[in-house]
């Protein structure tokens, strides 16, 4: 719940996205403003109150026409905030539907104030600043396999699980990730430091950075999608030679009977 919660925490918050847009006006409910105090109380504050407080049932129309429903922002910090309107996960079209990447609608500008904001209203985690190039990929690998490969798959390809969509992270920067890693956005899990420190996320990511271009020595990589598909490959294959093999010793054998 506390992993759904949070990803309802923007949904307003980002609405405000739009008013920073370098081309055409901003969508209608939106209000442009200047500094992050205007941009919050314009678009945000009637869905998660004048100070961040929240707003429990029942919901009041808000900001988009969106249910006027969100949650406290005095934990979701510098870092979830980021997350959420770098990644175009905010704003949702309901509180019911799984927030997917997608175009941002903030400004650089625009973002940096109301995340600034944000931050300011509570006590939250900062933005993480990897340093993927202090990390192995082979100690990345064993915590992707170990930790995330169960839903995002080895290549880190995506997939679905019961209830969601696991998104590829081909396209996620090296801040998303960790990001993303420690708020555990809507189904994933949240890691500590605890769980995975620090130095282990520089791993981490950096494998994810060496799995968007790999080596591939062993050959034809059939797009990167992960086991299933090749090993479906490997079956049509090899039982592609082992029908031919015996349809070759059938005929030889009825070959033989002919002739004796």
């Amino acid at each position: 719940m506390r992993r759904l919660a949070l990803a309802g925490v923007l949904i307003a918050l980002a609405g405000s996205a739009a008013a920073g847009s370098a081309t055409g006006p901003p969508p209608a409910g939106l209000v442009p403003a200047h500094t992050g105090a205007a941009l919050y109380a314009a678009n945000c504050s009637s869905c998660h109150g004048p100070h961040g407080e929240g707003i429990s049932p029942p919901a009041r129309p808000g900001v988009g026409d969106l249910g006027g429903l969100g949650p406290s922002l005095a934990d979701a910090g510098a870092l979830a905030a980021d997350f959420y309107l770098r990644t175009g996960y905010m704003p949702l079209r309901s509180p019911d539907v799984q927030p997917s990447r997608s175009q941002v609608l903030f400004s650089q500008p625009d973002l940096r104030r109301l995340v600034t904001y944000v931050a300011g209203l509570g006590h939250g985690p900062a933005i993480p600043h990897p340093d993927p190039a202090s990390g192995t990929v082979s100690q990345g690998l064993q915590l992707f396999t170990d930790h995330c490969a169960g839903c995002h798959q080895v290549a880190a390809e995506g997939g679905y699980v019961t209830g969601a969509r696991v998104p590829p992270l081909q396209q996620a920067t090296d801040r998303e990730i960790a990001e993303a890693v420690r708020i555990g956005p809507y189904v994933m899990p949240a890691f500590s430091a605890r769980a995975i420190s620090n130095a282990q996320l520089d791993s981490l990511i950096r494998y994810l950075d060496y799995a968007r271009h790999p080596d591939d020595p062993g050959g034809w990589a059939i797009g990167r999608i992960g086991p299933v598909p090749e090993g479906l490959v490997a079956w049509l294959i090899a039982g592609s030679v082992l029908l031919l093999g015996c349809l070759a010793v059938s005929r030889r054998a009825r070959f033989d009977r002919s002739r004796s």
